[in-house]
């Protein structure tokens, strides 16, 4: 037996480990611009390498999920985020016996177009481009891997597999998209699918956490929520008199366990009953495969509905993000009114981008703390 395994093994491999109604390295639809194969690496493993070199993807450690990053070390952000949802991503794909590196790279790269001071940030980007075709962190996440990140001499773009931005795209704005987008007609596949609900699983807990930590969250109010309520109370008699910082951290653990584990078995469920004979049959479905119970379903909607009302619209959060759209309100302004003062290499975009939506990629790249010193050299600079 050889040391070596290539790509041709690990295809191989995947012939046995995937079921059905997964999506094999060797069956992807292939690339906007062909690409000679790899000789040691999947097409999936291939995008994820790429997304993870990305400036983009490095730039996610200065943008904002819930807290700025100057709030405190220990919170999340987006680059925390999304390696937290990419781990999730690859248990649930693993025990439904799909592809975990398409499932990864789809988590990894989901959040590489938000633009700083998350949520906030889109809203006040979508209200400043309504006349020029809106703006979409989805759709934006497509303009960065498909145009916006510049290591190829051939091409723009990181030139990713059809099947991981298909699982990026999953809605958007109507602004154009200068590459060929790829087909929304029918469910994406099961990889797309674990890779959202991931993202899910994900920001749901670790924002529990986060609110819990910044005291913004009161803990019991929280045990009023019957899915957190029962399962601390649960952790709380199985490990006993234990600091109130490990209660916590263990009742995430828990809530996560519980989660992922009703995810896999109510998707397992449901594709053990249909049986789709391959991933066209998935995309044909006429519902999506990868759901929790309808009692898990109900429970989480209600934590997260918790969660909107007493964190994500608390009076601090709040003002944090007003300050923050305002903050990209009046840095847009400047630079719409005065585009001189943008980088040459923006200004180079103009004529083929439009000259609103290259300014848009320059500020939905931006992060947090170079959004706020623009804005203060250019905004509140002395004359």
């Amino acid at each position: 037996m050889s040391a070596l395994r290539d790509r041709a093994a690990y295809e191989a491999e995947e012939g046995q480990r995937l079921a059905p109604w997964a999506v094999p390295s060797a069956a992807s639809r292939g690339r906007v611009y062909p690409e000679d194969e790899h000789p040691l690496r999947t097409a999936f493993q291939r995008d994820r390498e790429r997304i993870v070199h990305s400036r983009a993807f490095r730039r996610l450690e200065y943008k904002t999920q819930v807290f700025v990053h100057h709030e405190g070390d220990h919170y999340r952000n987006r680059l925390t985020h999304t390696l937290e949802g990419a781990q999730i991503a690859r248990t649930i794909a693993r025990a439904l016996r799909l592809n975990e590196d398409l499932a990864e790279a789809v988590a990894l790269a989901h959040d590489l177009g938000h633009p700083p001071f998350g949520h906030a940030g889109e809203r006040a980007l979508a209200r400043l481009l309504k006349a020029d075709g809106g703006f979409d962190h989805n759709r934006q996440t497509l303009r960065v891997v498909d145009l916006l990140e510049d290591r190829y001499p051939d091409f723009r773009g990181l030139n990713l597999s059809h099947e991981t931005r298909e699982g990026i795209l999953k809605h958007g704005a109507s602004f154009e998209h200068p590459v060929r987008l790829p087909d929304r007609s029918g469910k994406t596949p099961l990889e797309a699918q674990v890779a959202d609900r991931a993202d899910e699983i994900a920001y749901t807990n670790h924002d529990l956490d986060d609110g819990l930590r910044s005291g913004l969250l009161a803990l019991a109010a929280l045990d009023a929520v019957p899915l957190w309520g029962d399962l601390r109370r649960r952790v709380s008699t199985r490990i006993g008199d234990a600091p109130e910082p490990v209660l916590r951290a263990q009742t995430i653990v828990a809530l996560i366990n519980h989660l992922v584990s009703d995810l896999v078995e109510s998707t397992a469920a449901r594709l053990d009953a249909a049986q789709p004979r391959d991933v066209d049959a998935v995309r044909a479905a006429a519902d999506r495969f990868v759901c929790f119970s309808p009692g898990l379903e109900a429970g989480l909607r209600e934590l997260k509905e918790f969660l909107y009302k007493n964190l994500y619209y608390h009076p601090a959060v709040v003002a944090t993000t007003n300050d923050a759209e305002r903050v990209l309100e009046e840095l847009w302004g400047v630079l719409r009114a005065e585009p001189a003062r943008l980088p040459a290499q923006v200004r180079a975009h103009f004529d083929e981008d439009g000259t609103a939506r290259a300014i848009a990629d320059y500020v939905a790249g931006m992060t947090d703390r170079f959004a706020l010193a623009e804005h203060r050299r250019l905004v509140h600079a002395p004359d």
